[in-house]
């Protein structure tokens, strides 16, 4: 996922899309300790995936707290 489709996003979508991820990365765990899966570079993925969701997240309640003060 790239940032200019985060930024598109509401606040909303990317809670939602936090938690998809997260539990798409621990299946990826999972599959990946019974055998090994095809590209575990995915794994990687879905985890600076899940680090940019964030982020954006945080820097959209930072913004809203100066907004507010």
């Amino acid at each position: 996922m790239k940032n200019s489709e985060i930024l598109e996003l509401s606040t909303e979508e990317l809670v939602a899309r936090v938690g998809e991820e997260r539990t798409n990365l621990t299946k990826l765990k999972f599959a990946h300790a019974v055998s090994a899966i095809e590209n575990p570079t995915r794994i990687t993925k879905v985890r600076k995936d899940i680090a940019r969701l964030n982020t954006e997240l945080t820097k959209r309640k930072a913004a809203s707290t100066s907004e507010n003060n």
